[in-house]
């Protein structure tokens, strides 16, 4: 008789590694919170996540254990290897970063080494590895003894316990004590990069890190530095909960003295420190801060920082533990020969060169899967003018004028400002921002997925940010937004709240309106910036996310999108749309590869996006206004944003229902199958997970 997965892991599993010296002490159940689906026009919340079994070295009961292992637990009836091809084996060790995988059917198992490649034939359970015997092969592996100084970080006990960390955090600050113990063993300069999508704690991650340090007795002085001082202000708030007092912001006090000078750990920007030379005070770093004064130093999106200026800290500093905290640091695919391309290659390519690969990766995509950022809801646009492109005779019809002065612009004074490819960005064209405003505003009254929470749709009421192409296309989106909420108002009867649109951009001092934006239930809720709101601002209720300019540079849009990812549980949150207007979700799981890319996948059934347009130069403000023009707004469809052969990209809708239907019927054959696997909880959860898994 078989036995379920539920029944093989309590009837047969535990038994065996129990037998094996394994106890529950070493066992760690690994549970993501349940993700996010939309059903029925509905973001849910599924009641469960997905539960991973771990086993950990336990050194001593004082210490925090470490884990070295997954065990994948299939039904009694299946190969021992079921849950193990090469592919998960790898996927899985390196998200939980545990150097062995293992796939058992209660009477064999398979073993997978993430150090070597190899898979084994099945063995017997009575066969299984000791506790001793992976933390023989672990130490090996790493290079270094659990018993070593270098490895006492990893040992210390997270401050208040486990249960505020979560599975992949863990993970991450493992692999970072990882990397530098084995700097340290190998005489190395220690250095470490962790990967990490927006949203998901790398602040947390930080002072969990030095905490541990600072607990291990090896923390002298530690600098965490950043470019924003929004950035520094949720440091300090989330360093402060784990140093108190002895975490400070250095800056320079009335008196002249550094206001962080007892501290522990010292936050600061560049331009406390004097790195940005435009408006920093270069004297700061040298009369505060000698060479090797900090024991450990991270610095937080390190992918955004050009390397001339965050690197004198490190240069200065040659002796300190070095963590570099990014969202997007791999080595980019130059898919693209544009200066935005260009940049983010040479960028990435300083980060790699002085950290070295990333220590550790947790993508957008697999925290969506894991429930912990928002389910992404895709819908593209693309105005006809856009398409097809304008010329310089049409332009001239239509009586172009000075955007500052109002003035006529004879043919020549076009002809001598701007050439053939720089007319899209070089002019101001008020019926296509007329056209892609009411068309937004038309959508978000229509998505019902973005409700409050009893329930009732947001209508307009939504957390909005429009990405523009330059200031004055900012502030033309703002008035139009306001135009069509006065309207809607005026229709409906409704109160009328104002600022309801509002430009943010570092022109007119956009931090300024970020409170209202974040916590205003009446006012301030559509943003225009172009660059200001791109990183270094949480704000949870955001639920849509609208590409109103061209997007070159990889890096750029994923920060964008990640303004979107957060979940807010209080405003029931848990879902975002992006609203694409200039095809800038093509860089969806283009932007950073490590390894050669993929072949190109064939195309599914359903009708295919059409091609962006051309990529325009990098924008100019406009100074050329030219009216007349009818856009229009064509629908291309609404797309599901999941993972896409390890990565995140977009499906379309009707294509994934196809998937997901096939993947029913590969594991439940006919309608009896189905019914038998659905009516018991324990097999009906397993059909669950393998849909899931199946992608």
């Amino acid at each position: 008789m078989s036995l379920s997965e539920a029944d093989t892991h309590a009837k047969l599993v535990n038994p065996a590694i129990y037998a094996r010296g394994w106890t529950e002490d070493h066992i760690k159940r690994e549970e993501t919170t349940g993700a996010v689906d939309i059903i029925a026009g509905k973001a849910r919340r599924r009641a469960r996540g997905r539960t991973d079994l771990t086993l950990r070295i336990v050194v001593t009961a004082e210490m925090q254990p470490v884990a070295v292992a997954v065990i994948e637990v299939k039904r009694s009836d299946r190969a021992p290897g079921h849950g193990l091809d090469q592919a998960k084996g790898y996927a899985k060790s390196a998200r939980l970063n545990v150097p062995f995988v293992y796939s058992t059917n209660g009477s064999l198992f398979v073993e997978f080494d993430r150090a070597t490649g190899l898979t084994t034939l099945p063995r017997p359970m009575i066969q299984f590895p000791t506790p001793t015997d992976l933390r023989s092969r672990y130490e090996d592996a790493m290079g270094f003894s659990l018993d070593a100084p270098a490895a006492a970080p990893l040992l210390r006990p997270y401050k208040g316990g486990e249960g505020a960390r979560r599975y992949y955090q863990d993970a991450a600050i493992r692999a970072v004590f990882e990397k530098t113990a084995r700097d340290q063993a190998a005489g190395r300069p220690p250095r470490a990069l962790l990967s990490l999508a927006t949203g998901a704690g790398k602040t947390f991650i930080a002072a969990n890190l030095l905490r541990r340090i600072h607990d291990a007795g090896q923390l002298k002085r530690a600098l965490f530095l950043c470019d924003r001082d929004e950035l520094r202000t949720q440091a300090l708030g989330e360093l402060t909960n784990y140093f108190g007092d002895a975490a400070r912001p250095a800056h320079r006090e009335k008196d002249g003295k550094n206001h962080a000078r007892n501290a522990a750990v010292h936050v600061a920007t560049y331009q406390t420190l004097g790195i940005d030379k435009e408006d920093g005070d270069e004297s700061f770093l040298t009369e505060f801060y000698p060479p090797d004064h900090f024991s450990h130093i991270i610095i937080d999106e390190c992918h955004r920082s050009a390397w001339g200026r965050w690197s004198k800290i490190l240069k200065i500093n040659a002796k300190a533990v070095q963590i570099g905290l990014t969202a997007t640091p791999r080595q980019l695919k130059l898919s693209e020969d544009t200066k935005d391309a260009r940049d983010d290659a040479k960028l990435t390519a300083d980060n790699l060169d002085y950290f070295g690969p990333p220590v550790y990766e947790y993508e957008i995509g697999q925290a969506m899967e894991d429930g912990y950022l928002a389910a992404m809801d895709i819908k593209l646009a693309l105005v006809d003018l856009d398409a097809r492109g304008i010329t310089a005779a049409e332009i001239i019809q239509r009586n172009p004028t000075d955007a500052d002065t109002g003035q006529s612009l004879t043919a020549q004074q076009i002809a001598d400002r701007y050439d053939a490819n720089s007319f899209e960005r070089g002019i101001v064209l008020p019926d296509r921002v007329k056209a892609m405003c009411r068309d937004l505003f038309e959508q978000m009254l229509a998505n019902l997925i973005h409700r409050a929470p009893d329930g009732t749709p947001l209508g307009p009421r939504q957390k909005t940010i429009i990405f523009c192409a330059t200031d004055r296309h900012a502030d033309l989106v703002a008035g139009e937004m306001n135009n069509l909420y006065a309207a809607w108002c005026a229709a409906k009867g409704e109160e009328r709240f104002d600022p309801y649109a509002f430009k943010c951009t570092a022109s007119v001092g956009g931090n300024d309106f970020i409170p209202d934006f974040r916590g205003s239930v009446r006012t301030h809720f559509v943003a225009t910036t172009v660059e200001l709101l791109t990183t270094g601002v949480d704000v949870k209720p955001v639920r849509n996310v609208a590409f109103f300019k061209y997007v070159a540079s990889p890096i750029a849009f994923y920060q964008m999108l990640g303004r979107g990812t957060r979940i807010d549980e209080p405003t029931g949150k848990l879902v975002f749309t992006i609203y694409d207007y200039t095809g800038a979700t093509r860089l969806l799981g283009e932007a950073f590869i490590s390894k050669p890319p993929r072949p190109p996948t064939p195309p599914g059934p359903g009708p295919e996006p059409p091609e962006p347009p051309p990529e325009p130069p990098t924008p100019i403000e406009p100074t050329v206004w030219v009216e007349g023009f009818t856009p229009i707004v064509n629908d291309l469809g609404r797309f599901v944003g999941c993972m896409v052969d390890g990565r995140l990209g977009m499906v379309p809708l009707e294509d994934f229902k196809r998937g997901m239907a096939a993947a029913l019927v590969k594991e439940a054959p006919t309608l009896a199958d189905f019914r038998a696997r659905w009516v018991e909880p324990p097999t009906r959860r397993e059909l669950l997970d393998a849909l899931v898994s199946a992608g």
